[in-house]
């Protein structure tokens, strides 16, 4: 019987990458999904769309913990079943609605453990995905399992042995690190079922309504509702399962269609008629590749080394997986107040992981798919319509407050100068000026107008990361009030934007946290990312003073004089990259501090901009060193690939932008500072029609370095590439060598 099983395996395994395996003239080839799935990258494998509502995938924690995230690790070969909903490179778990499960045979409702569960194990070897799509078999059923996605609905196609008691059980309980509020399920008829799941987690209050439609009828109906079982065809409840039966023939197809829509079920039910209106996963599928393959086709390269164009693509990919959709297909949606709304124009989004995107996804999204950037700029100001607010670590249409900074302000800002007219530019100012002087949970404005900084010692933790990043926010505001005309504003912002100066200690070369009466804090370890005090507190967010010196985006010209010179800030910063990681105070606390080249790190965001600043001290080659080394060992084609969360596409955008040779220190500044390109060639295909040509000549993995840098033949001298020159179009060429090139 085992050789009979394995053989239908493998036979079913090949008939299905026959369907399902991407194009060959497609860019998805070169997209593994399954990189940054080990370690602690939090992606996914789920197939999703660019942008989409749902992500319908694998959930395999038994119980969860921190390398969970997003649902799935490596470590495992047990899976729960396969929800609807997941975050991409998150540090905060969440979603994980909807799961459907295939089975055969008596199952338990609830999961006590791999033994008793109604859960299966599996083969990393059996698994495969790319863009839009994800398959499995599940060892304990010998079920083959394919899934596919489009916008706002998910195609199951479960592939079982001959057995009488085949089925699916539907597990609204499921979440991953959430509880349920409410939630019910509803048999229509015997080949449809609805339900609706509210719960609270990381994301205090999020819903989703579902409907399901089977190609086969079910023959029996068993519920689960808080720990009770019965037969009932509508339950509701906080714990609600159903369990749906049939009897299969050996390699008997059972495909779902499962639409999904934050308003009703009949949204979902129309979500679901309109985007697969017809049986057969194939379509989906193709359909799928040709979406994903028509975002990724934007950007062309040719690689340097093995395994880059796969880095390359894959991390394309990341970048375009958020923010999500929340809007139906008829533009209903439940907003913000958690009230219901309808969007007269375009579409809506939710999940905005800001303090981290706002440094490279946004601007490239800005810069090569301005038209989503700009969707996304009107759901932070329909947020704000809705609330009062603008957007600051938003999930599931909830303000999560995890996060410190008011970065909504700086992608509205960054699109807003580079000519984005399509929102209402009077209410984007009202927006970010609002969220920079009215009190909020993350910021008493009064008092930090009193001191120039937010003190430490009056309930501020991380009080200098908190006034580093609102230097910058200031700075975004002035600059927008200026192009407005709005000068009183500007010029108050604007000096505002210079409070970094007050945080700066010259003896000892840091930024410090200081206290009411303008004290710095003492005991000082420049490399602690707790302080030593019973109640632990932070002064910096994810990080230390050896990370955090460096967070003057907008002027390091005035970071450099604050050391004195170009010769000492060079000094200071090579030693950055020289101290010993083996030993950080509260690194066991804090497990987003990765990826460490000394106490440099690029598996968090506050470093991502730190080789840049060396072409402002004239050192163009620390920065091309650096960025070769971080490209080498924290971006593989690997599951463990990547050397920290992804958060939402952040680390893909800065291995993109680091690949073109430039990388937006400061995003709204219009300027882009050059490092060192990563690849021979690449061509970008404008969202005005033109096309950017990047050339690495005589590049290899000695010539790392930038002799001179040309447009259009034209010799380049400064350290920047504006974005109006980018476009123009043309050619940009970077002349490699392996001299050391400093200037």
């Amino acid at each position: 019987m085992k050789r009979m099983l394995l053989s239908f395996w493998a036979v079913s395994l090949a008939l299905a990458m026959a369907y399902a395996s991407p194009q060959q003239k497609l860019l998805t080839r070169y997209v593994d999904p399954f990189i940054g799935t080990d370690y602690v990258g939090h992606t996914y494998p789920a197939a999703t769309l660019p942008f989409g509502m749902v992500q319908v995938g694998p959930d395999n924690f038994p119980k969860w913990t921190w390398d969970y995230c997003a649902g799935y690790n490596f470590d495992s070969d047990f899976l729960r079943g396969f929800s609807h909903t997941h975050l991409s490179g998150t540090g905060c778990a969440d979603m994980g609605d909807v799961l459907f499960m295939p089975v055969t045979g008596e199952v338990p409702f609830v999961h006590e453990s791999e033994e008793k569960s109604y859960g299966s194990h599996y083969s990393h070897k059996t698994e495969a995905a790319w863009p839009g799509y994800y398959g499995v078999h599940l060892t304990d059923y010998n079920i083959k399992v394919d899934l596919a996605a489009t916008r706002r609905a998910a195609y199951h196609r479960y592939q079982y042995p001959r057995h009488e008691q085949s089925g699916i059980l539907i597990d609204l309980e499921h979440g991953i690190n959430d509880q349920v509020i409410e939630s019910f399920v509803r048999v229509v008829d015997s080949q449809t079922v609805v339900g609706f799941r509210r719960s609270k987690g990381f994301v205090k209050d999020h819903q989703y309504y579902f409907y399901a439609r089977f190609s086969k009828p079910f023959e029996q109906v068993t519920t689960y509702v808080d720990g009770k079982t019965g037969i009932s065809s509508d339950v509701k409840g906080k714990a609600v399962k159903m369990l749906l039966r049939f009897a299969t023939e050996m390699g008997e197809n059972v495909d779902i269609k499962v639409g999904l829509s934050t308003i009703s079920t009949e949204g979902a039910k129309h979500n679901v008629e309109t985007e697969i209106p017809v049986w057969g996963i194939q379509k989906v599928i193709r359909e799928a590749e040709e979406t994903w393959h028509s975002y990724l086709s934007r950007i062309e390269m040719e690689e340097l080394t093995e395994g880059q164009k796969v880095s390359f693509y894959t991390s394309l990919y990341h970048s375009l997986i958020m923010p999500n959709l929340v809007t139906d297909i008829d533009g209903q949606y439940v907003g913000w107040d958690h009230k219901p709304h309808h969007c007269e124009e375009g579409e809506l989004f939710t999940n905005f992981s800001l303090w981290d995107t706002y440094r490279a996804q946004h601007p490239f999204l800005n810069l090569m798919y301005p038209e989503m950037n700009s969707a996304m700029i009107r759901s932070m100001l329909e947020k704000y319509r809705q609330t009062g607010l603008l957007v600051t670590n938003e999930y599931g249409l909830c303000e999560t407050w995890c996060m410190i900074g008011n970065h909504a302000v700086n992608p509205i800002v960054d699109a807003y100068l580079k000519g984005d007219r399509s929102f209402d530019a009077e209410l984007a100012y009202e927006a970010v000026k609002k969220s920079m002087t009215h009190d909020h949970n993350k910021a008493d404005w009064t008092k930090y107008n009193q001191y120039g900084y937010f003190p430490y010692d009056d309930s501020y933790i991380e009080s200098v990361s908190r006034t580093l990043e609102s230097c910058y926010d200031d700075y975004c505001v002035a600059m927008m009030a200026k192009a407005m005309g709005k000068m009183a504003d500007y010029r108050f912002f604007l000096k505002r934007a210079e409070n970094y100066r007050n945080l700066f200690d010259k003896e000892t070369g840091f930024m410090r946290a200081r206290d009411t009466q303008g004290q710095w804090y003492e005991p000082f370890n420049p490399a602690a990312l707790i302080t030593p005090t019973p109640n632990k507190r932070r002064d910096y967010t994810e990080g230390n003073a050896w990370q955090w010196t460096w967070h003057v985006q907008h002027n390091p010209e005035g970071l450099i004089k604050l050391f004195g010179n170009k010769q000492a800030f060079v000094a200071k910063l090579d030693s950055l990259f020289q101290q010993d990681p083996s030993k950080i105070p509260g690194a066991e606390e804090i497990p987003d501090v990765t990826g460490l080249i000394g106490l440099y790190s690029h598996g968090n965001e506050p470093s991502h901009h730190v080789a840049y600043l060396y072409p402002y001290a004239d050192r163009r080659d620390r920065t091309a060193e650096i960025v070769r080394r971080v490209f080498d060992e924290f971006y593989l084609a690997s599951r463990d690939g990547l050397c920290g969360n992804d958060d939402c596409g952040q680390m893909s955008a800065w291995y993109m932008f680091s690949g073109m040779g430039f990388y937006p220190v400061d995003p709204v500044s219009g300027q882009y500072v050059f490092g060192a390109p990563q690849f021979k060639f690449m061509k970008l295909s404008l969202p005005n029609g033109k096309s950017l040509e990047i050339k690495a000549n005589n590049i290899s993995k000695e010539n790392l370095y930038v002799k001179s840098i040309r447009f259009n033949g034209k010799l380049l001298k400064g350290r920047t590439i504006s974005y109006e020159t980018i476009m123009q179009g043309g050619v940009l060429e970077y002349d490699m060598t392996h001299e050391l090139i400093k200037k």
